[in-house]
């Protein structure tokens, strides 16, 4: 049964403000490149139009039932995760992520991880509403609240107060929240009524197949394992300073 699309509004708030926070973010460390106008323009349009299109296609996708079809393998709805992730990969590797991330903040690579908390309540009035299974909530097997609720305290002492020993500190956090982000990956692929199904307490994992909640594997967990690997390839791109910090 599809689900209420008044229920999803918040889900559509949040991704609004976290894109929007994204693209603003960028505008800001543009601006310090030092790159010519130009430039700057067609980076920052360039990532508009791609973020946009994203989120029109996995809307349409969504709408229209594609990710609601659990007959295939893998679930589709993992589709909306695995591909934005190959991207992100590729971007932070490539040369102009590389001289991008080198004039980033690193408090803005760990901060905004506490936009996780609030996924974390909505998933929990979804599990209350009887929309979600419990393993996927705080109460059952997801604890990737634990990185929302660290990356504030992290990102402050680590970047913002200027600990002595940032590295290490930033380092472990990015790998410990990576590690709970693929744990609750795992868990919901695994509670799709699929052939995989390991969990078969109701109800199965089928509300991110539709509109708009499709956004939280499609655009919000991209969002979180981009601010890791960010935070990650910045760290070792700027490892000498910040192990004499």
């Amino acid at each position: 049964m599809k689900p209420d699309l008044a229920q999803g509004l918040p889900w559509i708030f949040l991704t609004l403000i976290c894109l929007a926070a994204g693209l603003y973010g960028l505008t800001r460390i543009l601006a310090a490149t030092g790159w010519d106008k130009r430039k700057q323009r067609r980076v920052l349009t360039v990532a508009v139009v791609i973020v946009a299109a994203w989120v029109m296609i996995l809307s349409i996708a969504s709408l229209r039932g594609f990710f609601a079809d659990f007959n295939s393998l893998p679930p589709r709805p993992l589709l909306a995760i695995v591909l934005p992730m190959l991207a992100i990969l590729v971007f932070a590797f490539s040369s102009t992520g590389t001289q991008l991330l080198k004039v980033t903040p690193p408090q803005w690579l760990i901060l905004p991880q506490s936009f996780r908390i609030v996924v974390e309540l909505l998933l929990w009035l979804a599990f209350l509403a009887g929309k979600l299974p419990k393993q996927m909530t705080l109460e059952g097997r997801n604890w990737d609240i634990l990185t929302g609720l660290l990356a504030l305290p992290v990102g402050y002492f680590c970047f913002v107060k200027k600990s002595r020993r940032p590295f290490p500190i930033a380092l472990a956090f990015n790998i410990l929240g990576l590690l709970l982000l693929f744990n609750i990956l795992i868990v919901a692929a695994l509670s799709m009524p699929t052939p995989m199904r390991y969990f078969m307490n109701a109800p199965a994992n089928t509300l991110v197949a539709y509109f708009p909640f499709i956004l939280l594997p499609g655009v919000l967990v991209p969002i979180a394992f981009a601010l890791h690997v960010f935070s990650l390839r910045q760290l070792f791109l700027l490892r000498p300073q910040l192990l004499n910090a």
